[in-house]
């Protein structure tokens, strides 16, 4: 399935009905009089989140999404019938806005969480409406009112409990794939995760938690370089993050290094991102040059008072412990 995560879509509420002109002309009733009814309201475009849509790509496939038009008015003061409401399904997550202004209409992080994006025109009144003692037999109605008509931006932003961030290729899917039961595609080469994949994990002493790997980033992501501003942005709904480095292969740059590269990325996209808690893992220790390497690499660390946990997410090693102390950050986050 391809995951996109950004569409524009044109929406067009209905239009009212218009009111009717009309007077009774019935056998036996000697004086008759207006009996226009009014229209129908035309249909809202309403914009639902649910957990049955992952990706925003059947709207940017259908970009057009139009209510129905609320029927006219008849005689006999018949109202005319409501148009339909246009319904748009979209992922948990997904953020609307004004595509002209920029501005957020809504934000749909919740299941079942709807706004109404486009509301329907009302319907105008019929020649009934307008019968008073002094104007007797109005000849006129209203036309109903257009409905609301605009472009809209959607972004789906990742609703997840703990990102794992990092370098390309240091790992980041074959850990989730360790401790949950996503199975993301793996291989040895840049970019390998093109779209964010989610695993449930499950834990003993804590409940269930989600968490998210977040394609490689490289230095400039946050000016659109590599995958770029497109994934820094699932970054924003975690709780917190695994940070995960790779001492095995470049041996002229540090951890530390590659550590401060994606902590600048993330600082200069959005400062407040500074903010989340960060589990330091260094990855792959199931290789001998990691094994040696580890001791100098984490000095650095240890210095700043900053905790690292090796780990292998191959075979294993040190992730119950990771594991703990996400659940143990994440307890202390909820409300008491």
């Amino acid at each position: 399935m391809k995951f996109v995560d950004e569409a524009t879509i044109h929406i067009k509420a209905g239009d009212g009905g218009n009111g009717c002109v009309s007077f009774r002309r019935e056998k036996y009733v000697p004086k008759g009089g207006p009996n226009g009814g009014s229209g129908g309201k035309g249909g809202d475009v309403v914009i639902r989140a649910s957990r049955s849509h992952r990706t925003l790509l059947d709207l940017k496939l259908n970009p057009r999404h139009v209510a129905g038009r609320g029927g006219h008015g008849e005689g006999s003061l018949k109202t005319g019938k409501d148009g339909h409401d246009e319904e748009i399904l979209v992922p948990v997550g997904t953020i609307i806005r004004d595509a002209a202004t920029g501005d957020i209409i809504a934000d749909l992080a919740q299941d079942g969480a709807y706004c109404i994006a486009a509301r329907g025109g009302r319907g105008g009144k019929g020649n009934a409406h307008f019968k008073s003692s002094t104007h007797q037999a109005p000849r006129f109605a209203q036309d109903g009112e257009p409905g609301e008509e605009w472009d809209i931006d959607l972004e789906l932003k990742l609703l997840a409990d703990v990102g794992i961030i990092g370098l390309p290729n240091v790992g980041k899917s074959t850990l989730i794939a360790r401790i949950s039961a996503a199975r993301p595609k793996i291989a040895d080469y840049p970019f390998t995760t093109l779209r964010p994949n989610l695993g449930v994990v499950k834990t003993g002493n804590y409940k269930s938690f989600v968490i998210a790997d977040i394609p490689g980033l490289i230095e400039g992501a946050h000016q659109g370089m590599g995958l770029g501003i497109r994934f820094l942005r699932h970054v924003e709904r975690t709780s917190m993050l695994i940070h995960m480095l790779d001492i095995s292969k470049d041996v002229a740059v540090t951890a530390w290094q590659d550590f401060e590269t994606v902590n600048g990325e993330l600082k200069a996209f959005n400062p407040a991102m500074m903010e989340k808690p960060q589990i330091v893992v260094i990855n792959k220790t199931d290789l001998p040059v990691t094994r040696e390497r580890l001791a100098k690499e984490t000095k650095a660390f240890t210095r700043r008072n900053i905790p690292v946990i090796p780990i292998s997410a191959v075979t294993g090693e040190g992730i119950k412990e990771l594991i703990a102390k996400v659940a143990g950050i994440l307890k202390s986050q909820e409300a008491p």
